[in-house]
């Protein structure tokens, strides 16, 4: 049923229509809105859609036109405030000036560290490691016998990923010396570690003394295919021998020469010797005179034991293939390319192979050439 007014002779919405207004002011559930709400809330609406599409439109053509906000171009900022300041290629400001060169709008945009050399660092800064410790060396392993030193170890450490670069402590968890030469052994070891988030540093020196290695992004294992990530890198370590210490001045060209020589024209000094008392018949101790001092004498200063210098060399990952680790029964080799291995070591762990690898782009690791002979070896893991 329907029912027109006798106003505008609009019929009333019926009870059964899907379209019926529910007034949000009544419970009641049959409530109805009065005559004509329908079409002011429709207006309302309207208009406040349209306005903000309005007030939309107009921010963005403020934002990007060269003509400042008129609720802004009065404002005085505070000179307290220099964080809101907006500064311009050509040392202008943007409170004063309005010539935007450079803004990104009018012109390319330039960072404002760019245009500021008096650009100072943050005083936020990371608090500094700490020193880090190797653990796991038994205590009758010899000391020529341990390969990893802190040094070195320090040096791998800033290669290594920040979440394992604040892991102060390293553990052994292979040793050639301490477990035997035998690749077996060395995949036994590791396999604990299996599933966590660690990182291992594999450590070779060859017959020469070479010292060289990798950084494992996962536990060497047997495994049909490549694997790893691209934190994998190979390094290289050599101890540089100290310069010799200067040369000890001689006591005795000083003593003879520039004692006893005088210089023109200075007189020479002298020398006043006082004559002993004459000897009586009463018996006295006399104490023995001591020996004459002299600039040999001298105690010269002990030198200080100077610190290692190392010459440290890593090659990460370059980008050019994803040959990061390749583990067998038979060998171990990280980085490939071209029919040649980065690192590659035997399963009796008593030859090595170290070539240019494509992955790295490292040169060869052992000073003895491509083929080295293996003295020691060593895995260590970083965190877990």
């Amino acid at each position: 049923m329907t029912v027109y007014t006798a106003h505008n002779n609009q019929p009333l919405r019926s009870r059964r229509s899907r379209e019926l207004d529910v007034s949000p002011a009544s419970s009641s559930p049959g409530s109805v809105t009065p005559p004509g709400g329908g079409a002011t809330s429709s207006s309302s609406s309207s208009a406040f859609l349209s306005s903000s599409v309005s007030s939309l439109w107009g921010g963005i053509m403020r934002r990007f036109s060269g003509e400042p906000s008129p609720a802004t171009s009065n404002l005085t900022l505070p000179a307290s405030l220099p964080h809101a300041r907006t500064y311009q290629p050509d040392g202008g400001d943007r409170r004063h000036t309005h010539d935007h060169l450079g803004n990104g709008v009018d012109g390319v945009y330039t960072p404002p560290h760019v245009l500021q050399a008096q650009r100072t660092s943050s005083p936020m800064r990371p608090p500094p490691l700490e020193p880090l410790q190797l653990v796991g060396f038994a205590e009758d392993t010899r000391p020529e016998a341990r390969l990893l030193t802190v040094p070195v170890a320090e040096e791998i450490r800033i290669m290594v990923p920040a979440r394992l670069g604040i892991v102060d402590e390293w553990r052994l968890v292979y040793s050639l010396e301490q477990d035997g030469a035998s690749l077996a052994t060395l995949y036994e070891k590791c396999a604990c570690y299996q599933g966590k988030r660690v990182g291992f540093v594999l450590c070779v020196r060859d017959c020469e003394g070479g010292l060289f290695g990798a950084y494992l992004s996962d536990h060497p294992h047997p495994a049909p295919k490549y694997f790893g990530t691209g934190e994998c890198f190979l390094w290289r370590a050599s101890v540089l021998a100290p310069p010799p210490p200067p040369p000890a001045p001689s006591a005795s060209n000083n003593n003879n020469d520039d004692d006893n020589d005088p210089q023109p024209g200075v007189a020479a000094p002298t020398t006043t010797i006082a004559r002993t008392p004459t000897p009586t018949t009463t018996k006295t101790t006399t104490k023995p005179p001591g020996p004459p001092r002299s600039r040999s004498t001298t105690p010269q200063p002990q030198p200080q034991p100077q610190p290692q210098s190392i010459r440290f060399k890593a090659f990460p990952y370059s980008g050019v293939n994803e040959y990061y680790m390749l583990c067998e029964s038979h060998f171990l080799s990280l980085g490939a390319g071209d029919g040649r291995y980065g690192l590659w070591l035997d399963d009796s762990l008593e030859r090595g192979v170290s070539s240019t690898s494509q992955t790295f782009g490292n040169e060869p690791l052992s000073d003895e050439g491509e083929k080295f002979g293996v003295l020691g070896v060593e895995v260590w893991v970083i965190g877990g």
